[in-house]
């Protein structure tokens, strides 16, 4: 077999937008400077679509917090759309870190705390979604020993760019779900009378991509069963 043997494929988002017109009709010699601004915009628009629909895996990232005793609440990137697993690491510095979950609350659920400075070990915590996102943790740290809040979080996908042979950041799987998705928003500017049938292409395309970026792990449900005793 004549294969390539290279695992290298991709293209720079000026390639995928030039592809993008070619499926609604333009001609890569018909497309102009205002051709091109329009198709980056579109692109980072879908990006932030993208980022509200799901869980983009290739988009997840562990940060790591340093606690300070008596604080509760601790910036969080900007960049951070939602945060997924977190955990409490204590380290001593003698023996191996210990790692113990914590949960998440809601607004309400915190306001309801009665001491909201109560010092313990942290076993809860409220992500504040503002344009500057906060964490708020619950009992507050109390300095027994080193501690730092872990946690898996979505970030946003980089912006797209066309300077320089600039690429996407989206991985091999997804870029036929980029490029549809691209066609349909050009053609709503460009070429309306095509958007309709686009749209079914780009939606099939995403969900396609969608069903394999999820965590290839089963998962148990069991339930706990114990007495009950009424007196």
């Amino acid at each position: 077999m004549a294969t390539s043997g290279t695992y290298t494929y991709n293209p720079a988002l000026g390639e995928i937008v030039l592809y993008a017109y070619m499926n609604i009709g333009i001609r890569p010699t018909s497309v102009v400077q205002e051709h091109m601004e329009a198709a980056r915009m579109a692109t980072n628009m879908m990006l932030a679509r993208w980022s509200n629909q799901g869980v983009n895996l290739w988009a997840v990232d562990l940060v790591e917090t340093a606690l300070v005793e008596g604080q509760a609440t601790y910036d969080v990137d900007a960049s951070t759309i939602m945060i997924l697993d977190a955990y409490m690491r204590i380290d001593d510095g003698v023996s191996n870190p210990i790692d113990r979950v914590i949960l998440p609350v809601s607004r309400t659920e915190y306001a309801s705390y009665p001491n909201k400075e109560n010092r313990g070990f942290s076993t809860t915590f409220w992500f504040d979604r503002l344009i500057a996102p906060t964490v708020t943790l619950w009992p507050v740290p109390d300095g027994a020993s080193a501690q730092f809040l872990r946690y898996y979080r979505v970030r946003r996908i980089q912006d797209a760019e066309m300077a320089n042979g600039q690429t996407v950041e989206v991985p091999y799987p997804w870029l036929e779900a980029f490029a549809d998705g691209l066609a349909y928003r050009l053609a709503r500017i460009w070429q309306p009378q095509m958007a309709p049938g686009l749209k079914g292409q780009a939606d099939e395309s995403y969900n396609i991509a969608a069903l394999q970026n999820i965590e290839q792990a089963n998962v148990y449900i069991s339930p706990m069963l114990s007495g009950y005793w009424r007196g």
